[in-house]
Order: C-alpha cells, then structure tokens, then sequence
C-alpha cells in the first residue's frame, strides 16, 4: 500500500519499476511495459460474442441455484463482499462494456456496486443477465464493427473494444467459475458448470480466487 500511495495509485494490479508503472488490465499494456513478446492467440469477435453469451447462459442457471436466504452471506470468509452484489455483479460487467462502448467512459465502479431493492432473488438477477444478453444480441447485429476496433475510454487507458471486450468474457467466466464452488459449499451440485470448450483461450487467471 505504501508503494502505490508514493507512485499516486490506489488500485491494483498493477505492474511497477522503480516510479514507472502501468496498470495490468491489459497484458498488452503489461508485455509492452517490460518489453516482452506477448505470444498468445486472441480469440476473434466472431468467436468471442457468442462465448461470452453462453457463458451468460451459464451463469444465469447457476444464480438460479442459489437459495434466497443465503444471499446476504459472503462470497469467501476472508472478503466481506456479499453474494447478491457478488452475483448481480457476473452481469453488470457484460452491461458496463455496452454503455463504455457507447460512448460512456469505464470507470473503475462501473461494473461494480450493490443490485436495486427490488432484486432479491436468483431468479430476479437471472432475469437481468436476460436482459443483459438481449441487450448484447441487439448490440453485435447491429454494431457494424466486427473487429471491434473502435476505441474505449476506461480508468486503465484508452483501448481497443476487442481488448475490453475479451477482459469482460473471461471476468464474467472467472466469477461463474467461483460461483459454482460457492454452491458446492453450501452442498448444492452446479447443474450445469462452464464447460472447458466455453473457457478455451481465455485468458483466465490459474487460481480461483485469483
């Protein structure tokens, strides 16, 4: 904490030597800043879109799972953040990257923050991530970009919406994943769990709670 407070920084991650830093959202930005060859294979739009609403898919089952009386407990012991926020949250990120990319700027609160009153349950946060999948359907019909080369305003740099749009994927995925072992322990099987086929080429972080 100290190190970010000398460089001026109050979130992480970040990646730093000596004063210069760059935030690490992005492992782009991360490889350029170290000079490294970044060697991966970025999954195309055209494949990325209909992953990332399966993906959705998934998740809106999994919520489904979870009974109402146990939403106010915490996702982890060691973090106080709740499970209703914590799931409403896996479908607030798809719904962050529609406003940034039409033209609202990606805050670092945009895609976190606590439900309305009136979504209390599994099942009312499964309606929104429909709404939310609408919403991303209507959007990649219509966007004519399929690169998606237009540029987002977010608190981590001025990006490529391809880039932006990979981290929501694989961010949405992570949580999924976290959410399946959260129902595990309360002894409720996932009836449907992410699929490997569906995180393939994600860059998905190796540990859980990562």
């Amino acid at each position: 904490m100290d190190q970010l407070k000398a460089l001026g920084l109050r979130n992480v991650p970040v990646v730093a030597v000596g004063e210069r830093f760059t935030f690490a959202q992005n492992l782009k930005d991360v490889a350029k800043f170290l000079g490294l060859v970044l060697n991966r294979e970025q999954l195309p739009p055209a494949v990325l879109v209909p992953r990332y609403l399966s993906i959705l898919e998934t998740a809106q089952g999994l919520v489904r799972q979870v009974p109402t009386e146990r939403m106010g407990e915490q996702v982890i012991p060691n973090r106080p953040r709740l499970i209703r926020p914590f799931v409403y949250h896996i479908f607030r990120i798809g719904e962050a990257f529609l406003l940034s990319y039409e033209g609202g700027e990606y805050t670092l609160g945009l895609a976190n923050g606590n439900p309305p009153d009136s979504m209390q349950t599994g099942a009312q946060v499964a309606e929104y991530g429909q709404q939310i999948r609408d919403r991303l359907d209507a959007w990649w019909i219509s966007a004519n970009d399929p690169m998606l080369e237009k540029r987002i305003k977010t608190y981590y740099g001025v990006q490529a919406g391809h880039d932006v749009f990979e981290r929501t994927t694989w961010h949405s995925a992570q949580h999924c994943r976290q959410l399946a072992v959260v129902l595990e322990r309360f002894g409720i099987k996932p009836e449907r769990p992410l699929s490997p086929e569906q995180i393939q080429g994600l860059p998905l972080p190796e540990g859980l709670w990562e």
